[in-house]
C-alpha cells in the first residue's frame, strides 16, 4: 500500500529537525571542549628547615615601682625635683616643716636627761646602802627597795632613749627622699599641703625603667614546646640559660632583644594561657610602662616546616581547616589539614600535605572539588605559564 504524500512529508520534516538538533548539541559540546580550563595559582609544597616563632601581644611593666608617701604629719615646704626626671635613691624630693619635730627631739632629750639623773641618784643610794645592810644598820627591805629603784631608773632611761630615737627618725622623715633609682612622675601634693595627718599621704611615684619588663601570655602547648626546644638545644639561649625574646614597637620597626625570665605558676582555666615575663635593657627609656608591644619568642627549629598563605585555608561549618590541591590530572581536590603556628600572613601546616603537592593559594572560593583547572605557579608570570 503506497504511503500518502502528506505523511511522507511530515516524516521527512521530523527527521530533518532531529538531525539539526543533534548537530547543535554536537556543536555546543565541541565548543565546551574547546573552552580552556580556568587558571589556578598554586604553590608547590617544599618543606624546609625553619625556626618556629610565636608572636604575641604584650604590655610593658616597670622593673620596680615605689610610691613615695609622707611618713609623718606636717606641712609641705618645698618640692625639690623636676617632674618626669630621673632620680637616684637618696635624692631629696620634698621637705616637710621640721619645727614641731625638732621640738619633739628636744623634749625627748630632756626626758633622757631626767632618766639619767634618776639613774645617778639610784646608783648612789645603792652604794650607800651596801655597807649598811652588811652591818645590819638598815633592813634588807630598804636595800631591796633601793635596788628596785635603780632598775626602774635604768628602764626609764631605755624608754627615754627609744623616744629620742623615734623623734630623730621623725625629724629625718621630714626630708622625703627617693627610695629607688628611676623616673619620677608628677607631684601628687604641692607646697602648703597638709600631709600624713592620720594616713600616709601619697606624694609621688617612681618607676624603674632600665631594665624593664614585658608581660605576655602564651598557650601551654607553646610553653612546653619552648622548654623542650631549650632543653634539646634547638633554640639559642643566653649565657645564663635563659631563652631569647625580641619585642617590636610602632610602625618605625623599633625592636629590642631581651631574655625570658619566668612563667606563672598557674594556668588560667578560662583561656589555657600562662603568663610569661621578659626582661629588656632600656637605657634610652624608649619603652614606657603601659605600652603595648609585640613579643616574638623562638619555639624551636623545625627541620621540615610547611607554610601556606592564610588565604589558602578555608573552614566549613565544622570549623575544620581545609585547602584545595591540584592532583596530577589537574583536578581540584579538597584536603583537611592541621594548622600550627602563624608566621606573618602564613599558616604552618603540621599534617595533611606532602612534598610536591600543589595547593591553590588565590581565589579559593571560586574553585570546587572535582573541577579541572590549569595550574599556574604563584610566583610564575602568566605569560610564561602557557609556554
Amino acid at each position: 500500500m503506497p504511503i500518502p504524500r502528506h505523511l511522507l512529508s511530515n516524516t521527512i520534516l521530523v527527521l530533518l529537525g532531529a538531525l539539526a538538533l543533534a548537530g547543535c548539541q554536537q556543536d555546543q559540546s565541541d565548543a565546551a571542549q574547546d573552552q580552556p580550563a580556568p587558571q589556578a595559582k598554586v604553590q608547590v609544597i617544599e618543606p624546609a628547615a625553619h625556626m618556629l616563632t610565636g608572636n604575641l601581644p604584650g604590655r610593658i611593666e616597670p622593673a620596680r615601682t615605689a610610691e613615695v608617701r609622707a611618713r609623718i604629719p606636717g606641712i609641705v615646704l618645698e618640692r625639690l625635683f623636676e617632674e618626669g626626671a630621673d632620680v637616684k635613691a637618696g635624692d631629696i624630693l620634698f621637705r616637710i616643716d621640721p619645727a614641731p619635730l625638732e621640738a619633739a627631739v628636744a623634749q625627748a632629750r630632756g626626758a633622757l636627761a631626767r632618766a639619767e639623773a634618776s639613774i645617778y641618784q639610784a646608783d648612789s643610794l645603792v652604794r650607800r646602802y651596801e655597807p649598811l645592810v652588811e652591818a645590819r644598820a638598815i633592813s634588807q627591805q630598804e636595800y631591796d627597795n633601793a635596788i628596785a629603784a635603780q632598775k626602774s631608773a635604768q628602764a626609764e632611761k631605755l624608754s627615754a632613749q627609744a623616744a629620742l630615737e623615734t623623734a630623730r627618725l621623725n625629724l629625718e622623715y621630714a626630708t622625703v627622699r627617693a627610695p629607688i633609682d628611676g623616673r619620677i612622675g608628677r607631684a601628687l601634693v604641692t607646697e602648703g599641703a597638709l600631709v600624713g595627718q592620720g594616713e600616709a599621704t601619697p606624694m609621688a611615684h617612681i618607676q624603674q625603667l632600665d631594665p624593664i619588663y614585658a608581660d605576655f601570655t602564651q598557650s601551654v602547648d607553646d610553653l612546653l614546646r619552648l622548654r623542650a626546644a631549650a632543653a634539646e638545644g634547638r633554640i639559642a639561649v643566653q649565657e645564663d640559660g635563659a631563652a631569647r625574646v625580641r619585642i617590636s614597637l610602632g610602625q618605625d620597626g623599633f625592636s629590642q632583644e631581651g631574655r625570658l625570665l619566668f612563667s606563672d605558676v598557674s594556668v588560667d582555666p578560662s583561656t589555657g594561657q600562662v603568663t610569661l615575663r621578659a626582661e629588656l635593657p632600656n637605657p634610652d627609656a624608649v619603652l614606657l610602662p603601659g605600652m603595648y608591644v609585640r613579643v616574638e619568642t623562638e619555639l624551636g627549629m623545625e627541620s621540615s616546616a610547611v607554610f601556606v598563605p592564610q588565604r589558602a585555608v578555608r573552614r566549613g561549618t565544622d570549623s575544620i581547616p581545609r585547602v584545595l590541591i591540584v592532583d596530577e590530572e589537574n583536578t581540584v581536590q579538597e584536603r583537611a589539614v592541621t594548622l600550627g603556628a602563624m608566621r606573618g600572613s602564613e599558616w604552618q601546616v603540621t599534617s595533611g600535605l606532602e612534598q610536591g603537592e600543589r595547593v591553590i593559594v588565590d581565589g579559593v572560593a571560586k574553585f570546587q572539588s572535582g573541577s579541572i583547572v590549569e595550574p599556574v605557579t604563584a610566583n610564575q608570570p602568566q605569560d610564561q605559564a602557557g609556554e
